[in-house]
C-alpha cells in the first residue's frame, strides 16, 4: 500500500523516470498492437460473436489506458491542488489524463479532512467548497451503497481493516460514477487510529467495458442455447419420421397362426441432450419372415441422425432383397466406411421365419438378444463382429435359434440398465422373467421393462420386446 500521505502532498517524490519509462513505453507499444488486431475485427455486425470479440479489445485497450496513467503519474508524481475557479468539469477525464484517481485524508483526533484535486474532479465538487467528513461522505453514495461504504469505514477505524471496494456516487449534476476505494488507518503513538487515507479510483468506464463484454457473452450463449434446442428438434424430428409408425403392438406377419407380437420404444434421456443415434426397428419382409433389428450410430445431432436414417433404409432394402444377416451387416460396415463422413455404430439384426418358428441372427459390437422361456432369460450366443465402420474387410458370423411358443425375444441398446453393461445388464434384465412369464402380450412385457428402466438416464436406449405366438 503507499504512504498515507494525501496524494496531493509536496513531500511525495516521483520514482526515477528510467524504469517507469521503459513500463511507460512497453505499455504503449502493447496498446498499438492490441489496437492493431482491434481494427481488423468486423465492427457495427450483429453477429453477438463477433460484438463479444470487439467489447473485450476495448476492455483491454481501456485497462491499458489506465495503467498508462497511472505510470505516468507515478514517474511525474501529483499535480498540485487546483485553485479554486468555480464547479469542476462535468465530466472527469476531459481535463486531465489523471482525473481517475483522487485522494482523501482525514485526521479523527481534529477532524479536519483533506482531498485532492482529482477527488473533487471526480466527485464533480467545486473545489472552494470544504471536503466532506467521514460523517458527511455518505451523502454522496448511492441509497443501496451506503451500508458497504459504513462498513468498510467501520471496519478500517474500530479493527484496523484494510479498506477495498467499490460504490456509486452521486454527483451534483445528476450523474453517478462507480469508485473503487482503497484505504489504510494511520495509527498514533498510543495504538488508536489517528487517522484514515484513501485512493479513490473512477472505475466507470471500465465497469461499463465489463458489462459490455458480459452482455455480448450472454447473446453469445444464448444463441448457442438456440442452435442447440434447434439441432435437438430437427434430430427428433428425424428420428420420429425414420423410426417405425406404428404404436402399440405389431404382428409380424400380420397374417398367419404361428407369428411374432412386438413392441417396442425409443427412452429419451433425463439430461434433455440432443437426440442421438439409437433405433429399433420391425419389418414385414416379402417371404413372410420379419426383421428386427436395433443399434446404435455414434454421435448426436442432425448429423447422426440422418446416418442412422440412411442405415435402416439400406438395412431393410437388403433385407427386402433377402440378404441374411450376416451379410447384411458386412454390407453395413461397407457402407459406413465409405461415407464421405466416416461414423462407428454397432447393430444386431434377425430374421424370423414364423413357418419354421428359426431365428436367424448376426451381431456387429452390440449386446446380444435376450431369451425368456419357462421363467428364466439368457443371452443368446453367437460369433461377434467388429463394431459398424471399423474395418470394412471383415466378415460377420451368424447364429441360429429355433424357438417355441410363448418364447420373449428383448432386444436393447447400451444404457437401458443405468450404470450397467455386459453381465451385469444381462443379469438385471434375466430378473424380470417372473413377470415376463405373467405377461401375455409384448406390450405388457414392454411396460414392465419401462417400469424398472424407464426412469432417470444419463443417455438414451431403445428396447424391442417380441413374443413368439402359438
Amino acid at each position: 500500500m503507499p504512504p498515507h500521505l494525501s496524494a496531493d502532498r509536496s513531500t511525495a517524490q516521483p520514482p526515477g523516470r528510467g524504469p517507469v519509462d521503459a513500463l511507460i513505453s512497453q505499455t504503449r507499444r502493447l496498446k498499438g498492437d492490441v489496437d492493431a488486431v482491434r481494427r481488423g475485427t468486423p465492427a457495427g455486425t450483429s453477429d453477438p460473436r463477433d460484438r463479444w470479440q470487439r467489447a473485450l479489445y476495448d476492455l483491454a485497450l481501456h485497462q491499458l489506458d489506465d495503467l498508462d496513467e497511472h505510470l505516468a503519474q507515478l514517474r511525474d508524481g501529483p499535480p498540485p491542488v487546483p485553485a479554486p475557479a468555480g464547479p469542476a468539469p462535468a465530466t472527469p477525464g476531459q481535463d486531465s489524463p489523471l482525473s481517475r484517481v483522487g485522494s482523501a485524508e482525514w485526521n479523527l483526533l481534529t477532524d479536519e479532512a483533506s482531498w485532492s484535486g482529482e477527488l473533487y474532479r471526480i466527485l464533480g465538487r467545486d473545489p472552494a467548497a470544504p471536503p466532506l467528513t467521514l460523517d458527511e461522505l455518505p451523502s454522496l453514495v448511492h441509497d443501496e451503497d451506503r451500508p458497504r461504504l459504513t462498513a468498510m469505514v467501520t471496519g478500517c477505524l474500530v479493527d484496523a481493516r484494510p479498506i477495498d471496494g467499490e460504490f456509486r456516487l452521486m454527483r451534483p449534476d445528476g450523474g453517478v460514477r462507480t469508485v473503487h476505494m482503497m484505504g489504510e488507518p494511520v495509527l498514533g503513538a498510543d495504538g488508536s487510529t489517528a487517522s484514515m487515507w484513501a485512493v479513490l479510483r473512477d472505475v466507470s468506464e471500465l465497469r461499463r467495458h465489463r458489462r459490455a463484454v458480459g452482455e455480448t457473452r450472454d447473446a453469445l450463449h444464448r444463441r448457442g442455447q438456440d442452435a442447440a434446442r434447434t439441432e435437438h428438434r430437427l434430430a427428433a424430428e428425424l428420428r420420429e419420421a425414420v423410426l417405425p409408425a406404428w404404436r402399440g403392438s405389431l404382428r409380424l406377419p400380420r397374417r398367419g397362426p404361428r407369428t411374432l407380437d412386438v413392441a417396442a420404444r425409443h427412452l429419451p434421456s433425463a439430461a434433455g441432450a440432443a437426440a442421438g443415434g439409437k433405433w429399433y426397428d420391425a419389418l414385414e419382409l416379402p417371404d413372410g419372415a420379419g426383421l428386427l433389428s436395433v443399434g446404435e450410430l455414434t454421435g448426436q445431432g442432425v448429423g447422426t441422425a440422418s446416418g442412422m436414417a440412411m442405415l435402416i433404409g439400406a438395412m431393410r432394402g437388403m433385407a427386402m432383397s433377402g440378404t441374411a444377416p450376416g451379410p447384411l451387416m458386412a454390407c453395413l460396415d461397407r457402407l459406413l466406411g465409405a461415407a464421405g463422413q466416416p461414423a462407428l455404430g454397432s447393430g444386431l439384426c434377425l430374421r424370423y421365419r414364423p413357418e419354421t418358428r428359426s431365428l436367424l441372427w448376426a451381431r456387429a459390437g452390440h449386446p446380444s438378444p435376450l431369451l425368456f422361456r419357462g421363467g428364466s432369460g439368457h443371452a443368446l450366443d453367437a460369433p461377434e463382429g467388429v463394431r459398424l465402420g471399423t474395418a470394412p474387410a471383415s466378415p460377420y458370423g451368424q447364429a441360429e435359434e429355433r424357438l417355441e411358443a410363448g418364447d420373449l425375444l428383448l432386444l436393447h441398446t447400451d444404457g437401458l440398465v443405468p450404470g450397467r453393461t455386459g453381465a451385469a445388464s444381462v443379469r438385471r434384465l434375466a430378473a424380470l422373467a417372473p413377470q415376463f412369464a405373467k405377461s401375455g402380450t409384448a406390450q405388457e412385457c414392454l411396460l414392465a421393462v419401462l417400469r424398472e428402466f424407464g426412469g432417470e438416464r444419463e443417455d438414451d436406449a431403445c428396447v424391442l420386446v417380441a413374443r413368439v405366438t402359438s
